[in-house]
């Protein structure tokens, strides 16, 4: 069923993009770029594997999978420009591409596309447009909030949960939900897979947070120690910042790596490993995967309050667990 599923996926995203107006190409191509860059879909798929789980109408669900396909996609070209980030999977950015203008007019495209989807999501549109909306504030302010850490000298873990829950887990959360409406769950049923993709998509935060530091380069297609390089503020750093049992010498060693800046890949290295370190004397990879675990069994009772058949119960949670077991 899932194989099913993102086949269906792939090819709506493919049908709605060759259905993009060819005029202003400026503005329809950065769009039809983007989809085509390809990403795991999760989020549609969950929307499908929702409305499944309550035996809903597939058919039904399938413009509001697409328009949170289309929305994630949306934040992704403006978290870019925002970021100065030159590559998104693999490929040039769309302002790197284009231009900064262009990405965000192509952007702003894109948001109205996805309300024009959603309006489509059955007849009860109302609520999945009242779910949704709900959702895109919080991702909103989830960024506002991760550009606002960059700029603060102390951050407190319960604030980097507080934004990583805004910023990622409430369209995960969001994405269940939609499917679960539109099948007609009741309302303690959608609050439940809400609070289940809440939870799971904090975990799976929490471990790109460990995949960083601790993931084969190769295999996660991404720079070992990224996070580290830009003094992004993970749920490793600030936990090391925090813990009582770095001594004097280890928190004075981590103050001067943060405020070290390297250049060249010998300096990139150095901060690389000498943060490591730290990290490693500190535990924090173990603490990282206790939190992991944690969240995850907030998702699970969660998940077990749901009324719905064991099979497609095993489907959906099977499927998500999977997300949380990429190596370390």
């Amino acid at each position: 069923m899932i194989e099913k599923f993102q086949h269906i996926i792939k090819e709506e995203v493919e049908k709605y993009s060759a259905q993009l107006p060819l005029h202003p190409s400026e503005l329809y191509n950065p769009i039809r770029y983007v989809l085509s860059l390809g990403g795991k879909k999760i989020r549609p798929l969950l929307t499908l594997l929702a409305c499944d789980l309550f035996n809903g109408n597939n058919e039904e669900a399938i413009p509001a999978a697409i328009a949170i396909e289309l929305f994630h996609n949306f934040t992704l070209v403006h978290d870019d420009i925002m970021d100065n980030a030159p590559l998104r999977r693999s490929k040039p950015t769309v302002h790197s591409k284009w231009n900064s203008s262009i990405a965000i007019l192509s952007g702003d495209v894109m948001l109205v596309k996805t309300y024009e989807l959603l309006t489509k999501a059955s007849q009860k549109s109302h609520i999945v447009l009242d779910t949704f909306n709900e959702m895109a504030i919080k991702v909103c302010e989830g960024q506002q909030f991760d550009m606002n850490y960059e700029k603060a000298n102390h951050i407190s873990v319960l604030h980097y949960f507080k934004m990583i829950e805004y910023k990622t887990a409430v369209l995960i959360a969001a994405s269940l939900k939609i499917g679960a409406l539109i099948a007609g769950a009741s309302n303690e049923d959608a609050a439940n897979i809400y609070e289940f993709g809440k939870y799971t998509g904090i975990a799976f935060q929490l471990q790109d947070d460990l995949l960083d530091i601790y993931g084969n380069e190769e295999k996660f297609g991404k720079q070992q120690g990224g996070d580290i390089i830009s003094n992004k503020k993970t749920f490793l750093l600030l936990k090391a910042i925090e813990l009582s049992s770095l001594n004097a010498y280890k928190k004075e060693e981590l103050a001067q790596w943060l405020s070290f800046v390297p250049v060249s890949e010998k300096d990139i290295k150095q901060k690389v490993e000498g943060v490591k370190n730290i990290y490693d004397f500190a535990n924090v990879k173990k603490i990282t995967e206790n939190e992991i675990n944690i969240c995850h069994q907030k998702a699970l009772v969660a998940f077990h309050k749901i009324s719905a058949s064991k099979e497609k119960k095993d489907m959906l949670i099977n499927f998500t667990s999977s997300l949380l077991k990429r190596d370390v």
